[in-house]
């Protein structure tokens, strides 16, 4: 997971990480109009969808910022760990494998001696440190709520709008289509694939994974 560094203009969330939190929140919001019956659902049943909605992102975002943090510690505790190694390791050998093990696999396999020798020199001059939350990573947590909750009223705006309950789900569920579309076109433009192809695989992918949350009872 990529953490903006504060002294840079990096984002606060890495793309995939932005990415995936608007499918997450689109999935559970589709999960209660999906299961609203048009054939009988008056205004009362609108509200309790409207509500159920609007509190399980609210809740689930909360949950998820909270996991995001988690994350963030765990990340720092591991650095930490490799940092101890590195400070006490007997050989360059051993103090490199720690080093490796904390890279992303395609850097760690390419790097040479001394690009490992200049690491480790750079890594045993940092002071002491603790396992603490940056200011970036706060910011992200927060980030991580405001997305999985905020992507709950693009979905659900036409059943407040809107008194005609068939004409508002067929209006929300062209929402949500395009926002799939949309979260699959960005996430194949930043890893790289097809985004047409991406997006098109996006709704499907949001689709089943609705059909089958709403059938196992979610």
């Amino acid at each position: 997971m990529i953490i903006r560094d504060e002294k840079s203009a990096k984002p606060i969330l890495d793309p995939a990480d932005r990415i995936s939190e608007v499918l997450f929140g689109l999935i559970m919001v589709l999960t209660f109009t999906g299961s609203l019956s048009v054939a009988e659902a008056g205004r009362d049943d609108v509200r309790t969808m409207l509500i159920g909605a609007l509190g399980c992102n609210l809740a689930w975002g909360i949950i998820d910022a909270l996991l995001y943090l988690m994350g963030c510690l765990g990340e720092r505790g591991r650095g930490l760990r490799a940092l101890r190694i590195v400070r006490s390791a007997d050989s360059n050998e051993q103090a490199n494998a720690a080093i490796a093990e904390v890279l992303p696999p395609l850097v760690a396999e390419n790097l040479g001696p001394a690009e490992y020798e200049s690491l480790r020199e750079k890594l045993l001059a940092l002071p002491p440190a603790g396992p603490r939350l940056r200011k970036d990573e706060w910011l992200g947590a927060v980030a991580v709520f405001l997305i999985v909750f905020i992507s709950t009223f693009p979905v659900t705006i036409p059943f407040v709008f809107m008194q005609n309950v068939a004409r508002a789900m067929r209006v929300s569920n062209g929402i949500a289509v395009a926002l799939l579309f949309v979260t699959g076109w960005a996430f194949g433009h930043v890893t790289g694939y097809r985004p047409w192809l991406t997006g098109i695989g996006m709704v499907i992918l949001g689709l089943v994974l609705v059909f089958i949350t709403i059938a196992l009872g979610g």
